[in-house]
């Protein structure tokens, strides 16, 4: 059976190419200035398996206020230097109407898009890229997801304010990231463990979307794994319920456990991925966690403490836990750590790691090659 056709709905002003803040017409060709790193990253773009469409909203166009002669030599220029550089569009969608008119062509409505509802196309594995709103509800309508280009912290703003958080995939100002996303897809996986001792649920966006929720019933276990959170730059929605009433050995051992599985996992194909990592200092403490995602398992620990408890946590799991860690994840995993307050140097240890796993987990969008000599991790 033939796969099915999917699609990049691309949006143009303020998206492909700068908008005017005044007047918000490109309509001569010296305000013709295209969106940094657009053309590059869409000449690597055009060569994935999408369809190209631009999809756009042009106020008035056709009216005094906007003629067409003023429109389409700025279009055909646009155009002709995409295409000189191997970006050429399938299709083009103009809606010439005004916001007041609410007509069902004009986005986020799908009027125009209709031909697009068929079995030829893949609309779930499909994606509109704009910088407004109304693009992430034209994606909502069409059953795609979308791509928004805003700064990542606006942008997440302007979702959450709108209730459209479930309908964007990604959020980044950035031509080359939205290539890296198309090229090696979302980073993010789901892992669930139930046992006789434990049930656990965490799902992980290596890339930091989404909310962060962590409860494991151990209060400074929870502590350290938020460090995870904020250092690594990553988004955890972790819940696990254990047989604390025993004590609290399981539930640290299958949290670890689960954690390594589904980092493993969101890593998936590890293109262009940063591998290794980082030392840090706390205080009078100081940690060194070095880390090799490269699918061998190897793990050395060197962290001594004095008290048997720090918090509600027993010392003794620390390492118990970077262990299962290492082998569920199958990396190498060397911790050493030294100081003299027992939080300060469990917290440094857990930083450490978080940053050795922010350098680790990087993509560099530049170079989505594998980072091995041999070939395969």
């Amino acid at each position: 059976m033939e796969a099915k056709q999917k699609i990049l709905f691309i949006d143009r002003d303020g998206t492909l190419i700068i908008e005017p803040p005044t007047d918000f017409q490109v309509d001569r060709l010296e305000k013709l200035t295209f969106v940094p790193g657009a053309i590059g990253a869409m000449t690597q773009i055009a060569r994935l398996d999408y369809k190209l469409v631009m999809v756009t909203n042009q106020d008035g166009l056709g009216t005094s206020s906007f003629p067409e002669e003023t429109f389409w030599p700025v279009q055909n220029k646009m155009l002709e230097t995409l295409k000189g550089e191997g970006i050429v569009f399938g299709a083009i969608h103009i809606d010439p109407s005004l916001p007041e008119e609410n007509k069902p062509t004009r986005k986020p409505g799908t009027a125009m898009l209709t031909e697009y509802f068929s079995d030829t196309y893949d609309l779930p594995g499909s994606f509109v890229v704009g910088d407004r709103l109304t693009d992430i509800r034209m994606a909502k309508n069409l059953g795609a997801k979308g791509v928004l280009i805003q700064p990542e912290e606006k942008g997440r703003q302007m979702l959450h304010e709108a209730g459209l958080e479930a309908d964007c995939a990604l959020v980044t100002d950035d031509w080359w990231k939205i290539y890296a996303f198309l090229r090696c897809g979302a980073r993010v996986a789901t892992v669930a463990r139930k046992t006789r001792e434990t049930d656990i649920t965490l799902t992980l966006d290596l890339d930091g979307r989404g909310k962060n929720y962590i409860s494991t019933g151990l209060c400074f276990f929870d502590h350290m794994l938020e460090q995870i959170v904020h250092h690594a730059g990553v988004s955890i929605d972790l819940k696990a319920c254990g047989d604390l009433h025993v004590d609290e050995h399981h539930t640290v051992e299958d949290v670890a456990i689960v954690l390594g599985e589904v980092f493993r996992q969101a890593l998936g194909s590890k293109l262009g991925i940063g591998r290794y990592g980082f030392s840090l200092p706390m205080d009078e403490s100081e940690a060194t966690v070095l880390l090799d995602f490269g699918g061998r398992i190897d793990f050395l620990w060197e962290v001594a403490f004095t008290r048997e408890r720090v918090g509600d946590m027993p010392t003794e799991m620390f390492r118990h836990f970077f262990k299962s860690f290492a082998e569920a994840a199958r990396c190498n995993l060397h911790i050493r750590a030294m100081g003299d307050n027992e939080h300060h140097k469990a917290e440094a240890v857990f930083k450490a790691f978080a940053r050795s796993l922010r350098m680790a987990i990087a993509r560099n969008p530049m170079n989505l090659a594998l980072p091995s000599s041999k070939g395969t991790l």
